[in-house]
């Protein structure tokens, strides 16, 4: 069994900055895919970024490129998203999810298997 635990949001003003972590436990012999989830009040489950298994590929999505910054500790079995200039708009659950079935990470929320409770960032203007 694989549990997935984030942590590091909170509430920042505009233009602030916040880094998340994910720490991987249980089933850590294993390394995974590894992704980042937003879920905004109303809205669908949205991809942010992700790390291939080996940390040898990451991608982030459009509309946080230049701001946000995915990486991997594996030593640690953890998993950061560094958030910089946050927006009114980011606001959201964000969800760490992992997933040992394919060779690249994948942009799908469907494709991993395990996940995070979320952690609530809150960005005031």
């Amino acid at each position: 069994q694989v549990q997935l635990v984030e942590s590091g949001g909170g509430l920042v003003q505009v233009g602030g900055s916040l880094r998340l972590s994910c720490s991987v436990t249980g089933r850590t012999n294993t390394l995974y895919n590894m992704a980042w989830f937003c879920q905004a009040p109303g809205k669908e489950r949205e991809f942010v970024a992700n790390v291939a298994w080996n940390g040898e590929f990451t991608y982030r999505a459009d509309y946080v490129k230049g701001r946000f910054s995915v990486s991997r500790d594996t030593n640690k079995n953890t998993v950061y998203l560094q958030m910089n200039s946050l927006e009114p708009e980011d606001t959201a659950v964000y969800y760490c999810a992992a997933d040992q079935q394919r060779s690249y990470p994948s942009r799908v929320a469907a494709d991993y298997e395990y996940w995070g409770q979320g952690t609530q960032v809150t960005v005031s203007s």
